[in-house]
């Protein structure tokens, strides 16, 4: 099994191909933006399939990330994966962003809560916690920086993502026992590949993850009426 990951869902234009069992991907891509990304995948793809005996013709699945994210990115990761999906004839499945954050630190420690927090502004993070083993504690989900902490319970917990050293902070403010990695700005492409692999297209569809609405809204008082 050939799998193809994509993910522009936050700070990152990133893409690889990996086999399974594999500890290396045959090809990578990565480039951090804020921005661009939609300017950006189509070339990246191009440069990451010319390093790939076959082509992405030789690729059996293809992995994107799903959110939670900006909504532009998402966008552009989606369609570029449905697309390549129906012209290759292959399953597309989604991967969530925090899962992808979280996956090292599950593989590495049988512990701890694993909790994956991304800044979701206004004193708001994005947030999902497991528990030893994988096993899903807080389902994805925005909330407030004290309510994220609440949701993590009692005992020791390990924060991992762009935002953990916020919630890492409202967890010390209400006396969590707090292990904090170093904030990384986007998910790493090759847990993304290793999670799709293991992920079955009628549980994981490509579907975008959207936990809030739009920041802009439409305008109430427009001279001209809306239809």
């Amino acid at each position: 099994m050939r799998i193809l990951a994509v993910d522009t869902a936050i700070s990152a234009c990133s893409a690889c191909v990996l086999d399974a069992g594999a500890t290396q991907p045959l090809a990578i891509r990565s480039d951090m933006m804020e921005r661009g990304h939609a300017e950006a995948l189509v070339p990246l793809l191009a440069e990451l399939e010319a390093d790939i005996p076959g082509g992405f013709a030789s690729v059996d699945k293809i992995a994107v990330t799903v959110g939670p994210g900006s909504f532009t990115g998402l966008r552009v990761g989606l369609s570029a994966a449905r697309a390549m999906g129906v012209g290759l004839g292959i399953p597309v499945v989604g991967v969530g962003t925090l899962a992808a954050f979280a996956a090292p630190a599950v593989t590495s420690d049988g512990t701890l809560v694993i909790a994956a927090a991304i800044d979701a502004r206004h004193g708001n993070v994005y947030m999902q916690a497991v528990g030893p083993g994988g096993r899903l504690l807080v389902s994805p989900r925005i909330a407030s920086l004290t309510e994220a902490a609440r949701a993590l319970g009692s005992g020791a917990v390990r924060i991992v993502g762009p935002a953990a050293d916020l919630l890492a902070a409202a967890a010390l403010d209400i006396g969590l026992q707090v292990f904090v990695d170093p904030p990384v700005r986007a998910p790493d492409i090759l847990w993304v590949a290793r999670l799709g692999l293991a992920a079955d297209p009628r549980s994981a569809p490509p579907d975008p993850l959207y936990l809030r609405g739009p920041d802009a809204k439409p305008q109430g008082h427009a001279r001209i009426a809306r239809v």
